[in-house]
């Protein structure tokens, strides 16, 4: 199957033709909206962090090359992001690897996970060997169908294999932090804000209407349109994360696509 024809496969489709949706620059639900356009109503310092993020994308430092592949792979079936521009996708991959190069923590750990930077070389691992247990294949080299199903059997909390690496830690853990740094990762970058419809940061200039639902004046309208998932994806099914009662649960929103 050639490139162009995998890529169609990956984008959303519009339900009234049956085609794909072709990438954009800011794909969601507020066109033409930009948060940057508010910078000028940020302190000195707040604007400083804000454009450094979109204007420098940190270095991989902590994931070796082929770990960095693998976790590409695996934050592209996560958050998606076929439907956007390649010029205007958001580097995950580049933030979560910051994250733990700089040994970044929430400041605690849970009695059944190892340190952080243990968790993501044990579970890629891990993913590595459930993609082979399903394909014969390493996950990068599977199919976004079956990269899906890896991926939802530690969603599920039923890995039928790797089973030595999730005695060693919570495979229900493993899942919602990997999403919960993706999703992270993701929606702290302003072109997510555009996406959303968020007006970045309100300090200094703070809300004016906290009551009835009224737009901030500098928000703009919610133009809602359909969508279905793409046919390689599993993401049109909903279900809660699987595994014991106390780690049940949702770690997050979506994405619009």
């Amino acid at each position: 199957m050639n490139g162009a024809s995998t890529g169609r496969k990956s984008l959303p489709i519009d339900p009234n033709t049956h085609e794909p949706l072709p990438p954009v620059r800011q794909p969601g639900y507020y066109p033409g909206y930009g948060t940057l356009a508010q910078q000028t109503f940020w302190d000195a310092k707040t604007r400083s962090v804000i454009l450094h993020r979109v204007n420098h994308t940190p270095p991989i430092r902590f994931f070796d090359s082929e770990q960095a592949a693998l976790m590409k792979a695996v934050c592209d079936r996560i958050i998606p992001q076929d439907d956007r521009d390649p010029a205007y996708r958001i580097p995950i991959v580049n933030y979560i690897d910051e994250r733990l190069h700089e040994d970044k923590i929430d400041g605690f750990r849970y009695e059944n996970m190892p340190a952080d930077r243990d968790v993501y070389r044990l579970g890629l691992q891990a993913i590595d060997m459930l993609a082979q247990d399903r394909g014969g294949l390493r996950f990068v080299n599977l199919d976004a169908r079956r990269q899906d199903e890896v991926l939802k059997s530690i969603h599920d909390g039923n890995a039928p294999a790797a089973q030595e690496i999730w005695n060693h830690m919570s495979i229900q853990r493993f899942w919602k932090g990997l999403v919960s740094d993706c999703a992270s990762a993701y929606y702290s970058h302003p072109w997510a804000w555009d996406e959303i419809g968020f007006g970045g940061p309100a300090y200094p200039r703070g809300y004016m209407r906290l009551e009835g639902g009224e737009p901030e004046p500098w928000e703009v309208d919610e133009v809602r349109y359909e969508w279905q998932a793409p046919p390689d994806s599993l993401s049109d099914v909903y279900e809660p994360a699987g595994g014991d009662s106390e780690q049940k649960g949702h770690p997050g929103q979506g994405g619009t696509h």
